[in-house]
C-alpha cells in the first residue's frame, strides 16, 4: 500500500509530542474507481473489505495497534460524545467526539463539510468535530469546547484546526438556505457573496467556522484546502452531484493521545 501523507497543522503538530493528528486525503489506499483510493466511508458502496483496510492503515499511521478508528453516526447535529474506550461497530449518533483517554484514535468523516480537530496539549484532551452548515449553525463547535472543559481542558490552551473544506467560490446555496442563515443572525450576511443565479449566493463555510471558534476565546486556524477544487487529493459530495456520479468516497481527520507506544 502507498505511504500515507496526511495534511498536518503546524500549530497542532508543535503542541505536544504525545498527540498525533492528521487530515487524511483520498490518496494512499487500496480502493479503486470513484473511490480511489483511501476511501474510509462505511456508508459508501465501496467494498467493505477495502474500507476496513484503509481505516486500519490510518490507525497504523497514527502509531496505534487498534483495528479501527472511533467514528460516530454523523447526522448534522450539535451532539457530542465523550470516548473512554473503543465502541467498535456500535457507533453512537453524534457529530463530535472528545477524549482524555490515551491511545484512542478519534475521527470524523467528511466530503465537503468542515473537519475540526481540537487539542489542549497542557491537559492532554483532544476533540474531533464534523461541522457542516447545520452543525456549525446549530452549536456543535461550542458543545465540543464545553465537553472538553468538562474533562479538564483550559480554554486558554485549546487550539482548533479546520481541515480541508469546500470553499466559498464552490459552495453555492439556494434561497431557502440564505433565508435560514440570515434569520439566525443578520450579521451572517457577511459570509454570503453574490451568485449569478437569482436568489442564490455563495457561502463562506470556512470563515464562518473560524469566526465561531474564535468567538469562543480559543486559538483557531484553517489548513486552507478546498475539497471541491482539488479532485486529486479530496473526495467531494458536491462535485459528485455536479458530475452525475453514482456515489462518492469520504476522507477522514483523526487525532489521538499517545502516552505510550503500542
Amino acid at each position: 500500500m502507498p505511504i500515507l501523507n496526511p495534511i498536518q497543522c503546524p500549530n497542532l503538530a508543535a503542541t505536544n509530542t504525545t498527540i498525533t493528528h492528521g487530515f487524511f486525503t483520498r490518496q494512499g489506499g487500496i480502493s479503486t474507481g470513484i473511490y480511489d483510493s483511501l476511501n474510509i466511508g462505511p456508508s459508501s458502496d465501496d467494498s467493505t473489505q477495502n474500507v476496513r483496510a484503509n481505516r486500519k492503515a490510518i490507525v497504523g499511521h497514527l502509531g496505534l495497534a487498534d483495528d479501527d478508528l472511533l467514528t460516530t453516526w454523523q447526522h448534522h447535529s450539535a451532539d457530542v460524545v465523550v470516548a473512554t474506550q473503543n465502541w467498535l461497530d456500535n457507533r453512537p449518533k453524534a457529530d463530535a467526539i472528545v477524549t482524555a483517554t490515551p491511545n484512542l484514535p478519534i475521527a470524523v468523516v467528511t466530503a465537503d463539510c468542515g473537519p475540526v480537530l481540537f487539542c489542549d496539549p497542557e491537559n492532554n484532551i483532544v476533540g474531533a468535530t464534523h461541522a457542516g452548515w447545520r452543525g456549525a449553525t446549530g452549536g456543535v463547535l461550542e458543545t465540543t469546547v464545553e465537553k472538553m472543559l468538562e474533562l479538564g481542558a483550559n480554554r486558554d490552551h485549546i487550539h482548533a484546526t479546520l481541515g480541508p473544506t469546500i470553499s466559498a467560490k464552490n459552495y453555492e446555496i439556494g434561497p431557502e438556505f440564505v433565508e435560514i442563515l440570515i434569520s439566525l443572525n443578520a450579521a451572517n450576511e457577511r459570509y454570503l457573496s453574490p451568485s449569478p443565479n437569482s436568489g442564490h449566493a455563495y457561502f463562506d463555510l470556512p470563515n464562518y467556522i473560524l469566526d465561531r471558534l474564535k468567538s469562543l476565546g480559543i486559538q483557531a486556524s484553517w489548513t486552507g484546502q478546498c475539497t471541491y477544487a482539488d479532485e486529486v487529493r479530496f473526495f467531494s459530495y458536491r462535485r459528485m452531484t455536479h458530475k452525475g456520479e453514482a456515489d462518492y468516497g469520504r476522507q477522514i481527520s483523526a487525532i489521538t493521545i499517545q502516552n505510550s507506544k503500542t
